[in-house]
């Protein structure tokens, strides 16, 4: 897998993030530089450590399913994908809130249960640096996160459905990229 395809799964990732924080910006009485920080480092952690749980455990049973790699890779990216975009899709408004820790650890946990799926699929693809994916993963949501307060701050939750709806298509167009390559066999 190229570090381009990489990066537009960790984009993909984080769009879940994204939408969060949107919402959690909208909320805020007042953003700054804290606030965007605090965002990051819940949702890229959280973002970044799952995917890396997820290689582990798929590690444990690659030898067992490794012939059918491949087209496991493809549904849970196509089942992930398509989760978020029927999310986006449907309409439904979360109410968050940025105000304790408690509520961060439920909406970090929430939004990166995917990337505990996408780890699992990166332990059945060949040569997978999955440090570098864990690092780039949590960089990228991050980022996306702490602009995600900012744009909700500013912008409101106009963009919330349309980061879910691209977040997911990614992760679509990546599940069947990877069953294009392996041949459907």
């Amino acid at each position: 897998m190229s570090w381009m395809e990489l990066f537009l799964i960790a984009v993909g990732l984080s769009m879940d993030a994204f939408a969060v924080s949107v919402c959690q910006g909208l909320a805020a009485a007042e953003v700054g530089a804290r606030q965007m920080i605090q965002a990051g480092a819940w949702f890229g952690g959280f973002q970044g450590l799952m995917p890396f749980i997820g290689f582990y455990l798929g590690s444990a049973f690659s030898r067992t399913i490794s012939a059918f790699g491949h087209w496991i890779a493809f549904a849970l990216l196509i089942f992930i994908g398509g989760n978020m975009v029927r999310e986006a899709l449907s309409g439904k408004k979360e109410e968050t809130s940025c105000e304790d820790m408690g509520t961060m650890f439920v909406l970090a946990l929430a939004t990166s249960i995917d990337a505990l799926a996408v780890g699992v699929t990166f332990a059945l693809l060949p040569d997978v640096d999955i440090r570098g994916i864990v690092l780039l993963i949590g960089a990228v949501t991050f980022f996306v996160s702490g602009v995600g307060i900012r744009v909700g701050h500013v912008f409101g939750i106009r963009y919330k459905t349309k980061a879910e709806a691209a977040g997911g298509a990614i992760l679509i167009l990546i599940g069947v990229k990877i069953l294009l390559d392996c041949g459907f066999g």
